[in-house]
């Protein structure tokens, strides 16, 4: 699944073996068939909310076994890894990790996200796009599960079902907005996402400007989603929304930009996620501006 981001971008995450445009597809639903109070009530409402049931979450964590996630790396390549992205090579990044799903398309394949400090321990940012399809409210992403951490087939802190996913409502009427706030389970022994593997802070409203590391999971050669890469450079606004020079590609939507980041510790504060690039073969990676709604989509998830 990718995107045309004001008429001009295109999103990054992988879908199939191809990155390509998307265009709507007919919904699984009508909303001819919604009561007029629950129309105007989602309406009024800035934030969507994706939830996933308990057993459905079993479902996804039963799904992406270790055989499947090599597979979902094996079966796309967008080609040589651009002069601009490096292999990180700092500090562990506990925190960032792949996010794997199934999308409107009934497609394996995965975007990147990041763990930041929330009041329920519990929260993951990426893209909007990583969750639904713009502009198609009924066109969602199943069998969600963030992986921190994750490196050449290795979960060393294991994987978190996603159970609900907040987005801009923006976005799911017009593809405005490309962030989400997700809420995971805690793992196997009950332990919270940040509580094993720490949290990024994360900021809004924030002037744009100084050095970004934006980091993510691109299905480039020869790493193929399975090691982490970056790109550094000066943020600045452009179409309503911020850039720097980065050649990441599909696989790396939703991965973070951290202002002030320092390699030694891992540690920075998250003013964006990878959206969007300025053609097939990037020379930009272009980023949401953190403002009051993506503020209201990051407390609805927190407070989840």
């Amino acid at each position: 699944m990718t995107r045309r981001l004001r008429g001009r971008a295109m999103g990054l995450v992988v879908a199939g073996t191809a990155l390509a445009l998307a265009a709507p597809i007919p919904a699984t639903a009508t909303t001819a068939a919604d009561p007029a109070p629950a129309r105007a009530a989602a309406a009024a409402d800035p934030v969507s909310v994706l939830k996933y049931t308990a057993k459905e979450r079993r479902a996804a964590l039963a799904y992406w076994t270790p055989a499947r996630i090599k597979a979902v790396g094996k079966s796309v390549d967008l080609g040589p890894t651009g002069p601009k992205t490096k292999p990180y090579k700092g500090a562990p990044l506990k925190t960032v990790g792949r996010l794997f799903f199934v999308n409107a398309n009934g497609a394996d394949t995965w975007c990147t996200g990041t763990a930041v400090k929330s009041a329920n321990k519990s929260v993951v940012m990426t893209a909007a796009h990583c969750v639904r399809r713009g502009s198609s409210p009924y066109n969602t992403n199943m069998d969600m599960v963030f992986v921190p951490g994750y490196s050449k087939g290795k979960q060393p802190y294991g994987a978190f079902a996603v159970r609900s996913a907040a987005t801009p409502r923006s976005f799911e009427t017009e593809s405005v907005n490309d962030m989400a706030a997700l809420v995971v389970d805690a793992d196997k022994k009950g332990r919270k996402l940040t509580d094993v593997v720490g949290a990024q802070d994360i900021a809004f409203n924030r002037a744009v400007g100084g050095k970004v590391t934006a980091l993510g999971y691109p299905a480039t050669r020869p790493h193929l989603g399975e090691k982490l890469l970056h790109c550094v450079g000066t943020a600045k606004k452009e179409h309503g929304l911020q850039f720097i020079p980065c050649d990441m590609s599909g696989g790396s939507s939703g991965g973070p930009w951290l202002a002030d980041f320092d390699a030694t510790t891992g540690k920075g504060t998250l003013v964006s996620v990878n959206s969007a690039g300025d053609a097939l073969i990037a020379t930009k990676m272009y980023g949401e501006l953190f403002k009051a709604t993506a503020k209201k989509v990051y407390d609805r998830a927190q407070h989840a």
